[in-house]
């Protein structure tokens, strides 16, 4: 499925995102357990940001300097209204290219939208872009070899791919880091989540 073709599902469901109905907390203690290998905050990037606010929020109170991306033009209007002070990009991530190095970076249910053959690519440029000591939460399909599926689970067309746990595994080794926690949060649903950190 083109990126495209998500970003306007997601223009659709980004009212929903970021109205009171919004389960706020999905994610939430996976990433307060990342940030406890942060020894002080710096520059962080919420990709795949949306419209919720509630990662931006938790870094801001951290005392991060965030920024956010989305291919999502209404998830970003919205986001923007809610943080008029936070650096917005709307992009496509496959194609953006970071201009700073990050000490901690969110890609929290938003890499597996990236079609299967650019999914190492984009995996390996996110890992780079931590400064030395950064961390990055991550959660991808946990699948052992790679996977893409199409559906409309939320009601639009919507497309999920994964790299595979082993190749995943072996993007973080070629990157300098090292996985220092990771879970299937939601067994037997196959949803992983990977804290990595840049030696």
């Amino acid at each position: 499925m083109p990126p495209f073709v998500v970003a306007h599902s997601y223009d659709q469901l980004a009212a929903l995102w970021a109205g009171s109905d919004f389960h706020r907390d999905n994610g939430m203690p996976q990433h307060r357990r990342a940030l406890q290998f942060i020894s002080k905050p710096g520059k962080a990037l919420d990709v795949g940001c949306g419209s919720s606010g509630r990662i931006i929020d938790l870094l801001m109170e951290r005392g991060f300097e965030v920024e956010g991306i989305d291919i999502s033009a209404e998830m970003i209007r919205l986001a923007s209204q809610r943080h008029t002070l936070v650096v917005f990009y709307h992009a496509d991530v496959i194609e953006w290219m970071p201009t700073k190095a990050y000490d901690f970076i969110s890609a929290w249910d938003s890499v597996w939208h990236v079609p299967l053959a650019s999914q190492e690519a984009v995996w390996t440029k996110l890992l780079s872009s931590l400064s030395p000591g950064g961390v990055m939460i991550l959660s991808s399909g946990g699948l052992d070899e790679a996977g893409e599926v199409q559906n409309a689970h939320m009601g639009v067309p919507m497309y999920h791919a994964t790299p595979g746990l082993r190749a995943l595994c072996r993007l973080i080794a070629e990157a300098a880091c090292i996985i220092r926690h990771l879970e299937y949060d939601q067994w037997p649903e196959k949803h992983l989540v990977v804290v990595v950190q840049r030696v």
